[in-house]
């Protein structure tokens, strides 16, 4: 995950991009129905889908991870989806280094025109240059939380869909090459994110997206993240809406803070996107962020399972209607 912005500086940054589309309105509300099936969701199973990408070690772009990770996620929702795409491509990261990436996409229900976007980014931090060790701080982060734990999420979904078919169309997308940059300067963040909004497959529309990031975290506490309500209020709504339908009290429907993740590109290409995320972790001092803490003890399958279960309510039970 990145980082926070000022407000304004990111503003600054937005206006600046003479050449990005201006997010449509959403249609209003429809009644919900009065009876609809939302599947349950396995806190547990994601839980081992966190474990199982934190095996390969630090997936950052280049190492021996990253490769083996790219083809287990491959493999494991070509068991769900309808079509899986890798989107390769090669950038720089915020040293100077050129690396090779791919964003990985999967498709259900692909006959439906009314469709969600949902994402999270699979690679890690290279450097741990939050470490307090300063021995530490050119090491790569194992990222339990800042990598594994939106991807669990997203791959528990995808095992939902095969079973209990959503009623409407459901994209997932996992970025590469979120956290590349030097903090301050967002221009080597959110690599995938950016080379997606310019770079999506031919035919590629959706209503709205949510992406998810750091919400494996024991002491989950998930606000409005403020450029989100800038740009898609209404689907913050949504969301928080079912939060506060499910009684989850990790997701307080309060002004949080700006943060600069993978939905800001998608909201400059048009694609209206919010971001659920966690940024203190664990807690204000933030000591395990971008460190070699990020470890799955960390972690819980509570935090997934609220996530998870916020996003089933918004998919089965709002989105057809919304």
């Amino acid at each position: 995950m990145s980082a926070r912005y000022p407000f304004l500086l990111l503003l600054t940054l937005i206006s600046c991009d003479t050449d990005r589309k201006e997010p449509q309105p959403l249609p209003e509300t429809k009644a919900e129905s009065a009876t609809v099936a939302v599947p349950d969701f396995d806190g547990s199973a994601a839980f081992r889908y966190l474990l199982a990408q934190t095996k390969f070690g630090p997936r950052n772009p280049g190492s021996m991870g990253h490769s083996a990770c790219l083809k287990y996620l491959q493999t494991e929702l070509s068991k769900f989806a309808d079509t899986v795409i890798i989107q390769r491509f090669t950038a720089r990261d915020g040293k100077g280094d050129s690396h090779q990436m791919a964003n990985v996409i999967a498709s259900f229900n692909r006959e439906s025109k009314e469709r969600i976007l949902l994402s999270a980014h699979w690679d890690t931090r290279p450097w741990a240059d939050q470490d307090p060790n300063p021995a530490n701080r050119t090491k790569p982060i194992l990222g339990a939380n800042d990598g594994a734990s939106g991807v669990a999420v997203l791959l528990q979904l995808a095992s939902i869909f095969k079973s209990n078919p959503p009623p409407v169309g459901i994209d997932i997308v996992l970025f590469d090459g979120e956290d590349l940059g030097i903090s301050g300067n967002t221009e080597f963040f959110s690599l995938g994110s950016k080379y997606f909004a310019a770079n999506k497959p031919a035919g590629f529309q959706v209503r709205f997206g949510i992406n998810i990031d750091m919400v494996g975290d024991k002491n989950l506490h998930i606000q409005r993240e403020r450029y989100s309500d800038r740009y898609a209020p209404e689907v913050n709504d949504l969301v928080f809406g079912a939060a506060k339908e499910l009684g989850l009290t990790q997701l307080e429907n309060v002004a949080g803070e700006e943060i600069y993740d993978d939905h800001i590109p998608l909201n400059l290409a048009g694609i209206r996107a919010v971001d659920l995320i966690d940024f203190n972790y664990p807690d204000a001092s933030n000591k395990y962020w971008h460190t070699l803490e990020d470890t799955p003890d960390k972690c819980s399958r509570e935090s997934l399972a609220a996530i998870g279960k916020v996003l089933l309510r918004v998919i089965y039970a709002k989105a057809a209607t919304f």
